[in-house]
């Protein structure tokens, strides 16, 4: 009997392991939104010609990321002179099982895709560049329901990068950040496309994407805005009931006017908000009154650690972020709690916009180029285990362009996705399956 309940036990803990391997990467950011999987015996060394490429597939430029759900490949793909394209491929093999387009052309400085679709049980949702927001059944591979979170809200004029929403599911709600005329924040029921609540504006656009964070133990939607140009005006950081909208307290004072990455939930109530054009980093802490009422307080700011594009990650008390700018080349930038700088890989190696991935205390790291890195997380110098050039060096537009002459000839930055052992990466004409674990 007592042998009948220890071969229970190894199988009920055998089942959770084996889940817990194989979870998806349904959102931008994965599970938790935060850059961090559970995935296990990621492998520490690679072989000389770098880790095994299961299958790659041909996608339009641009610099959409996929997700993964139940075995299947969720990536937004888009043609600027036709419109935007919904595709499904089975993750094991690459074989596209479907595709929707629709039309939405256009093209902007740097062009191409630009969001990451987000994945429940039943359906796949996505915002396009032009707020072309769409709720697809994954079953019958149709549309559910379609609104426009930059025209339904008075928005004119594309704005000057495109809308780069990743959608955010909270309960039964999509959120997205509008921030057209007429609304900040709008949240729908994600089954039917009923607008649930919306925000007034809440400040200068930017292209952040609502987090979550814990205050008090209590969930709220964060939303970072962007400052003026010279900053005359400050962008605010804000924190909303996911709920019902309602602005629940707000910082005033964030110089950034190109914000990207999303809000970091640093614990204890604590914030990190990140901007790239040599801008930095902010640490706030919002703290609940006997009132009810919130405050915010400014814990530190550095110019010394930023991330233009990403959301930095946070492991063992420190933070990692790719801190290349226009102008700033501080490569792969390790920083602790209180704001103290541990260490920068400055060019040697050079990290500038790529994307990062914690897995099984390892970090897998696109470089931004051509590079995918395996390195150990360590606050006292970098230690990279193995790296691999499998992303291709192919130019998004005119040599002669402004876009080609700022942002190079890779241009490799989409985020990546890491499920069931394998890592999702892509450059501008391909997407890679690259077997990470074992």
């Amino acid at each position: 009997m007592k042998t009948k309940r220890i071969s229970a036990l190894a199988l009920t803990l055998m089942i959770f392991v084996n889940n817990v391997s194989a979870q998806d990467w349904p959102q931008y950011l994965g599970p938790d939104r935060n850059s961090i999987s559970n995935q296990r015996n990621i492998l520490h060394s690679w072989p000389e010609q770098g880790p095994e490429v299961l299958w790659t597939i041909d996608v339009g430029i641009g610099y959409g990321g996929p997700v993964v759900k139940d075995g299947k490949v969720y990536l937004l793909d888009r043609n600027d002179a036709v419109g935007d394209i919904m595709r499904c491929f089975d993750l094991s093999t690459g074989e596209e099982l479907w595709k929707f387009e629709y039309d939405a052309p256009g093209e902007v400085m740097f062009p191409g895709s630009r969001s990451v679709p987000v994945a429940d049980d039943k359906n796949v949702y996505s915002c396009g560049p032009y707020g072309d927001l769409y709720c697809f059944d994954t079953e019958t591979h149709n549309p559910v329901w379609t609104k426009n979170v930059w025209k339904d809200y008075g928005g004119g004029d594309i704005p000057t990068w495109a809308i780069t929403q990743n959608p955010l599911i909270y309960g039964d709600l999509l959120i997205v950040a509008s921030q057209a005329p007429e609304a900040g924040v709008v949240a729908y029921n994600k089954r039917t496309g009923d607008v649930k609540w919306h925000t007034p504006p809440l400040g200068h656009l930017g292209y952040v994407s609502p987090s979550i964070a814990k205050i008090n133990g209590e969930d709220h939607v964060v939303m970072i805005t962007a400052s003026s140009r010279r900053g005359e005006e400050m962008g605010n950081v804000v924190g909303l009931n996911p709920l019902t909208g309602e602005k629940l307290w707000e910082f005033k004072d964030w110089n950034c006017h190109i914000p990207v990455p999303s809000a970091v939930d640093a614990g204890d109530n604590k914030l990190l908000i990140t901007g790239g054009y040599e801008l930095g980093a902010l640490m706030i802490r919002v703290e609940k009154q006997a009132d009810g009422s919130y405050i915010t307080t400014e814990l530190f700011r550095t110019e010394e650690f930023g991330d233009q594009t990403k959301t930095p990650l946070l492991y063992e008390g420190h933070f990692y972020a790719q801190y290349g700018t226009n102008n700033k080349r501080d490569g792969l930038t390790c920083m602790n709690m209180e704001g103290e700088i541990m260490w920068k890989t400055k060019r040697d190696p050079d990290f500038n916009k790529g994307s990062m991935i914690l897995a099984d205390g390892l970090i897998l790291a696109t470089d931004g180029s051509n590079t995918l890195y395996l390195i150990e997380p360590d606050s006292a110098a970098f230690k990279p285990l193995a790296k691999a050039e499998l992303l291709g060096s192919v130019s998004t537009s005119d040599e002669n362009s402004i876009a080609s002459r700022v942002g190079g000839r890779t241009q490799n930055w989409a985020p990546i996705a890491l499920a069931e052992g394998k890592l999702l990466i892509r450059d501008q004409r391909r997407m890679l399956c690259v077997k990470v674990a074992e």
